[in-house]
């Protein structure tokens, strides 16, 4: 566990997950039209980032280790992917400090009470809602800092 909270204590590195996730969500929502793969080449990071290629590589390499991005290979050519996978721990471990204060006692009981159709589907909903809303926060932060890094040119 503290090993995937070192990895994305480092921001060069949180700015890599949240770029890949970008490229992941947009590539999740063109899906229907058989486009993209939800991938970055290499290049196109350290162009993305504006950092040299061995600093992006030792950062992915990193990443790769902890299991958060996988890598396709193409000749001499790298294209990385996240993968959310384990940072499903770090949601685990985070949950009950967001909702200490949450008094869940009605709400636990409603659920008891729900029948397993309506739970799977509000589990699946609660997913897709959670990654949608993620995937829209890292955009909007994205878009932001271009336009604040853009203005102070």
């Amino acid at each position: 566990m503290a090993d995937i909270f070192s990895v994305i204590a480092d921001p060069t590195r949180r700015q890599l997950l949240s770029l890949l996730l970008e490229r992941y969500v947009a590539a999740d929502q063109a899906s229907a039209s058989g486009a993209g793969e939800g991938e970055f080449s290499v290049s196109e990071l350290v162009s993305q980032l504006e950092l040299s290629q061995p600093t992006v590589s030792k950062h992915l390499k990193v990443l790769r280790d902890a299991g958060l991005v996988v890598v396709r290979e193409e000749g001499q050519h790298r294209f990385y992917k996240i993968d959310v996978t384990p940072l499903e721990d770090v949601e685990d471990w985070i949950i009950p400090f967001l909702s200490a204060d949450f008094d869940s006692t009605e709400e636990d009981e409603l659920w008891e009470n729900a029948s397993d159709a309506v739970k799977s589907a509000a589990s699946t909903f609660g997913a897709n809602v959670g990654r949608r809303a993620a995937a829209t926060s890292h955009a909007v932060k994205s878009v932001t800092e271009d336009l604040v890094s853009k203005l102070r040119r």
